[in-house]
């Protein structure tokens, strides 16, 4: 689905009402969702409204005036492009994904938790990533695979400075964050293949004092991947039963858990060590 860039023009009010927003943790709200039957419209307020064709295959953008085309297609490629695939019945979630062993690991959680800085402390230490944010996965024979997302990284500054060598290019600022998407090089590997999943983890929030790794009952984790999924329309029936069928199907397989550790960059190898050896100690099979 390519970006269909409209002419600039002022956010008007609207006469229908939202049936969803999303709010940021601060409080701010962050997009408006509306439906007119043949279409919806995303609205983000000062930056952008994007409608989406009812069968998630069509989308355009009308920026409010000034603002950046980066930021347009920042928005479209993070935000508009996983919600569209969950009306064209894909699984799509909140989270990062590296490669290990030649199979994918992700890590999902609420904003800040940093699945973006484990992406890049995985990717910088000789495991590239597959995806940063909106992690697409299908059905594959007894199991389910990861498909490369967008090859970049966002990260806040003290990220990319303790993290990112220098030299690594970064694409052009957006009007509504100071996280920088570094663009994926060298050094900042990038995984362009599908891979099998074979470990999800949901990332705590910190309060701890080492690296602490917990299986996940499948109740638990249906409980979270609802919480970190995609979903365009969060009132249709015929969708939401779709989707909780293939969030039941995904979590028959035992590779989930609770993932948490202080937030310390020095940490991180520590981390990476951790989910390293669990992968290696898969047993054969479970993640074929």
């Amino acid at each position: 689905m390519l970006l269909d860039l409209r002419t600039a023009r002022v956010q008007q009010e609207l006469d229908a009402k939202p049936f969803h927003e999303w709010v940021l943790p601060d409080g701010t709200l962050w997009t408006r969702f509306y439906c007119s039957g043949k279409q919806y419209l995303l609205r983000f307020p000062g930056l952008a409204d994007f409608t989406v064709s009812a069968n998630g295959t069509k989308a355009a953008a009308y920026p409010m005036p000034g603002v950046s085309r980066a930021t347009i297609e920042h928005l479209y490629l993070n935000q508009i492009v996983p919600l569209a695939l969950s009306r064209q019945r894909k699984l799509v979630l909140h989270a990062s994904a590296v490669e290990v062993r030649d199979r994918a690991v992700a890590f999902l959680g609420v904003s800040g938790r940093g699945k973006s800085t484990l992406a890049a402390s995985f990717s910088i230490s000789g495991y590239r990533f597959l995806t940063d944010d909106g992690l697409l996965t299908d059905k594959e024979g007894d199991g389910y695979i990861v498909h490369p997302g967008h090859p970049s990284i966002r990260l806040w500054e003290d990220s990319r400075e303790a993290l990112i060598p220098g030299g690594t290019d970064a694409a052009s600022p957006v009007d509504y964050t100071s996280k920088a998407r570094l663009l994926a090089d060298d050094q900042v590997a990038f995984c362009n293949a599908a891979r099998p999943l074979c470990r999800v983890y949901f990332l705590g929030d910190g309060n701890t004092g080492r690296v602490e790794i917990v299986p996940l009952g499948g109740r638990d984790a249906m409980v979270e991947l609802v919480r970190h999924s995609f979903l365009l329309d969060v009132e249709e029936r015929e969708m939401l039963a779709r989707h909780f069928e293939l969030l039941s199907a995904l979590v028959e397989i035992p590779m989930f858990f609770r993932l948490d550790y202080p937030r310390s960059y020095a940490v991180l190898p520590d981390v990476r060590d951790a989910v390293i050896r669990q992968v290696a100690e898969l047993e054969s099979g479970v993640c074929s």
